[in-house]
């Protein structure tokens, strides 16, 4: 691993006196922008804008130490959502932000409430906001660099540092990632914990960070703990230290906090409590002055700059590390410890006089380090060392928009994703290089087994697979670096976690991927929300669903999705698909592949089924002109797959649910009522085109005419292994009478026929329908 020069071990004083004018620029200006949007900017509609200016202000040293000491141009740092201020201004001081920008936090177009690697206008590694997202991204990030580096052949290198909110420790999905196996060999995490021990309402109580060095520890990580800063452990080494150290560690959170609120007088009554070390305490505090006393209860090594750097340049790069950094939240501000300090604001005199103690000018807040000062030198020299190379983005392969074969026999959708990936590594080798896939240990049952077998495991060194030669062995289990299939364990965040940084590498590295993550699809609502972070960060990933829906008639309601078919039209920056048929699934998921990789893409979500369906149902066109329009149909969102002369009904069905849609056509006819059936693919893609007609953004609506004429228009029967709401919207293209058939409650365990009656998706249900609707 290639790295740039470190910076020197251990800090000069001469350097310390200009870290401590930048630190304390960047907490004036990460203060200073937080007042400016609520109590400067105009503000006519009366609503809190927001921010939090103690939550910086427990964050600027640790950012000053690292970007202006450790820092360097192949690092990537995710910062704690509420921090971003801090991100803004060193961005700022290293000549990366314009002034200009420093008064719009939060303001339309302006910078943002959270750090966004695609709406700020200033560099940010990582999009974070979603407690808990923005740490385990760097986890994520690691691999999905390490994958990259190994399946296009680039050279990577650098730390993945993530300041991560002591609160942001309380999410499982962190301890799901911390705990994965292949995390213990992840020697570029550096995790910065910002242990300030409040939450937003209060000082948590039982912040014990001996668990979490324990469980870090545990885990494979090195730990490294900053308690206290140099003038306390001078202190403690004076005679009475020893029993101030123990006062102080056996003090219960709430108790310290409420010690930062007090004067000098009252500190020297409640600091040495009434404990056989009382006396001796005692008489250290006797003879220390009031600012000495002062400043060493504040005096933790989240905030000493020379601690910090110690700590920094200890970091062991053959395993994660995690620093566990005592802070206090407010630090230096008027509201530093106080229990609901979380969205407090300073006033306006109070501004003034942190202005007064840090050297700023509360009249010009944006004004710059005095020209030729240490500070500003320092300034000029962090920003050349972590000058950053423009990175050139390789284009994403060419994707076949047919292969070309044509389905028969009884197939599922769930078996075609198998077979559409094996198909493209002969039919476009140069894109199947570039896809990968990952999945929760769900590999043989979602039909990945033949993949796999192709392409082998991914892992970062060779492995010996020791079933090699057992002849009843179907799965072979491949590991090895040029694998394309990564296993995560039976944890769904991991999964989208992995597969929004995968889908990342074209815009962080300039090598685009392919990544297809695949998992039971009851289980993609746990996983939406760290997706759909993954997508607003800029990920462009492929999740596929599978198996799906009531159709999955024996598993019970346990395993039975209802809400997912409406992903697509709610899910920003991604389309929905469910395939009706084999073909169908290999057309859906070559478009979406072919829009992963690039500025202008998305990402997609395919919903599969395990249901085997007779694939002549398709009526595939044989002529090539026909077949293609077909094609571009399907990928469009819906396609005519029967007209009748002289309908009097139309039913529109999605995924599993055309076969007995096609079946109650049959029994129609025979009952003297015509119906056309139309196979909807995308309702995301339709609701989208249906908008644009009425002017309302911007979508190709042709898909509208072709597969809902307006001379065909008739009342019109929606039917899905699904909520009904989802294809709903249907009946307003022609304004028509409409019934809609789907599922709305919890599933229940049975045989195919039974469980659809029991939900009234069955042909019975259909044909029953579209009688009341004509008759």
């Amino acid at each position: 691993m290639t790295t740039a020069p470190a910076a020197p071990r251990r800090t000069t004083d001469a350097a310390l006196g200009a870290l401590r004018e930048i630190e304390d620029r960047v907490l004036w200006l990460s203060t200073a922008i937080v007042h400016h949007a609520n109590r400067v900017r105009p503000n006519p509609s009366g609503l809190k804008v927001g921010g939090h200016q103690a939550s910086c202000a427990s964050m600027a040293s640790l950012m000053t130490a690292l970007w202006f000491r450790h820092l360097r141009p192949e690092d990537r740092v995710s910062v704690k959502p509420h921090a971003s201020p801090v991100l803004h201004a060193v961005n700022h001081l290293l000549g990366e932000l314009d002034a200009s920008y420093l008064p719009t936090l939060r303001a339309f177009g302006g910078l943002q409430s959270y750090p966004s690697r695609t709406k700020d206008p200033d560099p940010v590694d990582y999009s974070t906001g979603s407690v808990g997202i923005g740490a385990t991204a760097t986890i994520w990030g690691a691999l999905a660099r390490r994958y990259a580096a190994g399946a296009t052949g680039g050279r990577f290198a650098g730390r993945q540092y993530a300041l991560v909110g002591d609160a942001e420790l309380d999410e499982g999905a962190v301890w799901e990632a911390v705990l994965d196996p292949q995390v213990a060999g992840l020697g570029e995490l550096v995790w910065i914990v910002d242990l300030n021990r409040q939450s937003l309402d209060r000082v948590v109580p039982d912040m014990a960070a001996g668990r979490l060095r324990g469980m870090f520890a545990a885990a494979g990580w090195q730990v490294l703990t900053l308690k206290y800063g140099t003038l306390l452990e001078d202190l403690f080494a004076r005679p009475g230290g020893h029993a101030l150290r123990d006062r102080i560690d056996d003090m219960p959170n709430p108790e310290y906090q409420r010690l930062l609120r007090c004067p000098a007088d009252e500190l020297r009554t409640r600091l040495p409590g009434s404990g056989p070390g009382a006396p001796s305490i005692a008489r250290l505090l006797t003879g220390t002055d009031d600012a000495t006393l002062m400043e060493a209860v504040r005096n933790l090594g989240g905030h000493d700059l020379a601690a910090l750097d110690a700590a920094l340049s200890d970091v062991d790069d053959q395993r994660p590390t995690v620093i566990l950094a005592y802070t206090v939240k407010g630090y230096r501000l008027p509201t530093q410890g106080h229990p609901q300090n979380h969205s407090s604001l300073l006033t306006e005199q109070q501004m003034r006089e942190l202005a007064d103690a840090v050297g700023a000018d509360a009249d010009n807040p944006w004004a710059g380090l005095a020209a030729g000062s240490a500070a500003a030198r320092l300034c000029a020299e962090t920003a050349a060392r972590l000058r950053r190379d423009s990175v050139p983005v390789t284009a994403p392969p060419a994707i076949p928009a047919d292969i070309g074969r044509t389905p028969t026999g009884v197939a599922t959708t769930q078996a075609a994703l198998g077979r559409a990936l094996l198909d493209l590594t002969r039919a476009a080798p140069e894109a199947a290089r570039r896809v990968v896939t990952v999945s929760p240990d769900v590999s043989s049952s979602t039909n990945l087994g033949g993949w796999v077998n192709k392409v082998g495991v991914w892992s970062p060194a060779e492995r010996v697979d020791w079933f090699a030669d057992d002849a009843e062995t179907i799965l072979h289990w491949r590991e090895r670096p040029t694998g394309r299939h990564i296993e995560l364990g039976i944890a769904e965040t991991n999964l989208v976690g992995l597969l929004g940084e995968l889908g990342a590498t074209w815009s962080r590295w300039g090598e685009p991927l392919l990544p297809i993550g695949v998992m039971y699809d009851p289980f993609v609502q746990r996983a939406l929300e760290p997706w759909s972070f993954g997508i607003y960060a800029g990920g462009r990933s492929i999740l596929v669903g599978t198996p799906s829906g009531v159709t999955l008639a024996p598993e019970g309601g346990a395993h039975q999705s209802v809400t997912t078919p409406s992903l697509g039209i709610e899910q920003p920056g991604c389309t929905t698909w469910e395939p009706a048929f084999a073909l169908d699934t290999e057309w859906t998921l070559l478009a979406a592949l072919a829009r992963l990789g690039r500025p202008d893409g998305g990402s997609a979500y395919l919903r599969l089924s395990t249901r085997p369906v007779d694939q002549t149902l398709a009526a595939v066109p044989t002529d090539p002109a026909a077949r293609e329009r077909r094609r571009r149909q399907v990928v469009a969102g819906a396609y005519p797959l029967r007209r009748e002369e002289g309908a009097r009904v139309t039913l529109a069905a999605m995924g599993a649910m055309v076969t007995e849609a096609l079946g109650a056509a049959d029994r129609l006819r025979n009952l003297g009522v015509p119906a056309d059936v139309v196979c909807v693919t995308s309702p995301g893609l339709l609701y989208r085109a249906l908008d644009a007609r009425a002017g309302q953004g911007e979508a190709p609506d042709w898909i509208l005419g072709q597969a809902f004429p307006a001379e065909r228009a008739t009342p019109l029967v929606t039917v899905l292994d699904g909520h009904p709401h989802t294809l709903a919207f249907l009946a307003a293209i022609h304004r028509v009478p409409s019934r809609r058939l789907g599922v709305t409650r919890f599933g229940q365990s049975g045989s195919l026929d039974e469980v659809y009656r029991h939900h009234g998706i069955d042909t019975d249900s259909i044909v029953a329908a579209a009688l009341d609707l004509t008759q």
